[in-house]
This record gives structure tokens, sequence and C-alpha cells, in this order.
């Protein structure tokens, strides 16, 4: 895999995610500041990894149509477990990025994305009462 194929992943991981915050966006209206900043996070994230790749003269992969969770979300605690799924798949694949890829500015930019899906992922533990909340190494598979 290559430094525009590990982005195409990630920019995969950020359609998710703009997906799954809307439809959690029902089942977590105590918590909408909070879901609206993750969402306009990613959709930032999603214009630059777009920018990036069309700049190399690649043509990002569009989003699909939806998006299947790991579990059905019907309440405020599976819409909490999607998001929590979101943002671990999206430090995955920027841990990806870094992993292929010597370019300064794209090490930066997958560093900055890992750190904050990390940072969103231990919030959403938080507040679904997960223990530990945060993890040791974001982006890599557990055991």
């Amino acid at each position: 895999m290559n430094n525009v194929d590990a982005v195409q992943t990630a920019l995969g991981t950020e359609h998710a995610a703009l997906w799954t915050y809307g439809m959690v966006s029902a089942f977590l209206g105590n918590q909408a500041a909070a879901v609206a900043e993750g969402a306009n996070a990613h959709r930032a994230r999603r214009d630059t990894t777009e920018r990036w790749l069309r700049d190399k003269g690649a043509t990002p992969n569009p989003p699909a149509a939806a998006y299947l969770p790991p579990s059905p979300v019907s309440d405020g605690p599976s819409a909490l477990a999607a998001l929590v799924a979101v943002e671990q798949d999206t430090c995955a694949a920027w841990r990806g990025v870094l992993e292929r890829t010597d370019e300064a500015a794209l090490r930066t930019s997958a560093l900055d994305a890992l750190t904050t899906a990390a940072v969103r992922a231990t919030r959403w533990r938080k507040a679904a009462g997960t223990t530990p909340a945060s993890i040791t190494m974001p982006g890599v598979a557990s055991g």
C-alpha cells in the first residue's frame, strides 16, 4: 500500500465517521454540541484529505451510500458505542498513513488526525461510562 492508497483508506473512514455522526445525532440530543463538533472535525478532515489526494493527481474515493455500524443503533448507549467504533477505525486508518509515508506534511496531518480521533474516542467512552476511557495505543488492534 502506498501513500495514496493509505490516504484513500483514511478518507473512507472520514466518510464513515460523517455518516455515523449524522445517524447517531437522533439518539444523542443531550450531547448535540459534542456530536456537531465531531461531525465538523471529520468534515474538515475529509475536505483536507480530498485536497491532498487531488494535489497528488488522485481522484478521491466518494462516500458509500450508507455504512453499517458494528452493532445496531437504537438508543443512546448504542449510539455512543457506534461513535467509539468509528473513531477507533479512524485512528487505525491514520496510523496506517503514518506507517507508510516519510512526507513530513502528510505525517503531521496524519498524526493530528490520529490524535484528535483518539481524544474524541476517549470523550465518547467517558460519556458511555466505559473504563478505561482511554487506551494505550490508539489505532492499534488490541489483544
